[in-house]
């Protein structure tokens, strides 16, 4: 299923991460295990913010993918089931039979 990830970092801990080079080792291990089709990174709410679109091929990666933000960062994490403009005319096209 494709799933937005988005991942909200407590500043104060993202902060320590970049000093210690650990953000974007932290960052490159994800899309390396996740090979998203689109990320992002900016900031939401006045904090570092990603949003991650991926193929999310099994509910139980989810703690796999949380903890390390969670433990690291603590980041504020959501996974937002979503689709793509042909996935969206595939479900309305099933509307009518």
């Amino acid at each position: 299923m494709r799933v937005l990830l988005k991942v909200c970092m407590d500043t104060e801990k993202a902060n320590e991460a970049i000093r210690s080079g650990t953000l974007p080792k932290l960052l490159q291990e994800t899309v390396e295990q996740l090979k998203p089709e689109a990320a992002y990174f900016t900031s939401d709410h006045g904090k570092r913010t990603a949003f991650l679109v991926f193929d999310m091929q099994d509910s139980y990666l989810m703690p796999v993918i949380s903890e390390p933000f969670f433990m690291q960062l603590g980041a504020e994490i959501t996974y937002t089931p979503v689709m793509n403009l042909e996935d969206v005319q595939k479900g309305l096209s099933q509307l009518n039979r």
